[in-house]
């Protein structure tokens, strides 16, 4: 018997944040469907500069497999105009855990980003970060 028990997520655009919201587990499967369903958005998004908030609810775990998938997820993104990523975990006593699995991914990708514990300040630092950096590259 298979007792794999797949994450879910949600992925919306609101203005120039792409907005993730994930439960459960992170397998090989979850991030593959994760990168084909993010592709589409990324690329109504790029050209412009935008970020990304990323809620990781609950205790599941990223696979090895699934953390190598998601670095690629990201540098495609990347290629597509996201400059900096917003990471809240809630309601998890992996945070430790997790917080190096995200920092090993996004570190890799060279790539601006925060963890935090709370949904308004890592929405605050995003908006913020974002803004900066695009009236920096618009002056």
């Amino acid at each position: 018997m298979k007792h794999a028990i797949q994450g879910c997520y949600i992925i919306e655009q609101q203005e120039n944040i792409m907005l993730v919201d994930v439960q459960g587990a992170f397998d090989e499967e979850t991030a593959e469907r994760y990168h084909e369903d993010i592709q589409q958005l990324t690329e109504k998004m790029s050209g412009s500069a935008w970020g990304s908030l990323v809620t990781f609810r609950g205790n599941g775990l990223i696979t090895p497999d699934a953390e190598s998938q998601l670095r690629e997820t990201t540098q495609h993104r990347q290629q597509n105009g996201m400059i900096a990523i917003a990471v809240v975990i809630l309601n998890s006593s992996n945070a430790d855990i997790q917080q190096m699995q995200f920092q090993r991914i996004y570190q890799d990708c060279e790539l601006q980003f925060h963890v935090f514990t709370d949904s308004e300040n890592a929405s605050n630092w995003l908006n913020d970060f974002v803004e900066q950096e695009s009236s920096f590259h618009s002056a």
